[in-house]
């Protein structure tokens, strides 16, 4: 998903319980056949493996400034994501999702920037619909459902994409495409570069309490 939307550093910015103990895992990039394709279903829940991979997800997320993140994002082939995003009203949103089922509501449409943090460094505006409701499981399998609205709404169609295996750019007009492709490719090294720093004074402050 795109840049978070709020303002304080990485490093400033309070991580939240569910990334506490989480590692940085690397990113993955538009290419990688594990972001072209539907990942496989979640069907083992409350495993040690499943929590290891949230907490690092929680972790990888903020570390690279995003609102929302996908397990196939960090190189694991599992319908699941997670996200740390405000809704219309501001209010911080944060929570994960397990075989995502995506439900469009309304017929409220926004057309705002938009990025990926597998497109790093690149951003074009993309037009969605301004309330969405994702139903699913959480780690345990239980049923969860999740309803967002504003940047919420946007983050949810953006991650329940991931998990199918389709990127923003594949939503983006044929000029729109290139463009983001070429802002990745003339800030690609200072975008992974500045998120592996962040990672690394993330958990040396996190370390050291």
């Amino acid at each position: 998903m795109p840049s978070s939307p709020f303002k304080r550093s990485a490093v400033d910015r309070l991580l939240p319980p569910e990334a506490t103990g989480g590692a940085y895992r690397p990113i993955t990039e538009t290419g990688d056949p594990v972001l072209h394709r539907r990942c496989a279903d979640v069907v083992e829940f409350g495993t040690p493996y499943l929590a290891r991979l949230l907490r690092d997800m929680y972790f990888t997320m903020h570390a690279a400034h995003g609102a929302g993140l996908a397990a196939n994002q960090v190189g694991v082939d599992l319908r699941l994501f997670v996200y740390d995003c405000p809704d219309e009203e501001g209010t911080r949103r944060i929570g994960h999702v397990l075989n995502p089922e995506l439900r469009l509501v309304g017929d409220v449409w926004s057309t705002r920037g938009e990025g990926c943090l597998s497109v790093p460094g690149a951003q074009q505006e993309l037009r969605r619909l301004t309330e969405a409701t994702v139903h699913g499981q959480d780690w345990e399998g239980n049923a969860v459902t999740v309803h967002g609205t504003g940047l919420l709404a946007r983050c949810l169609q953006h991650e329940t994409d991931h998990t199918n295996g389709t990127l923003y750019l594949d939503r983006l007009g044929v000029e729109a495409r290139t463009r983001a492709l070429h802002q990745m490719r003339r800030n690609r090294a200072r975008t992974v570069a500045e998120r592996d720093e962040r990672a690394r004074l993330l958990a040396a402050r996190t370390q050291s309490r």
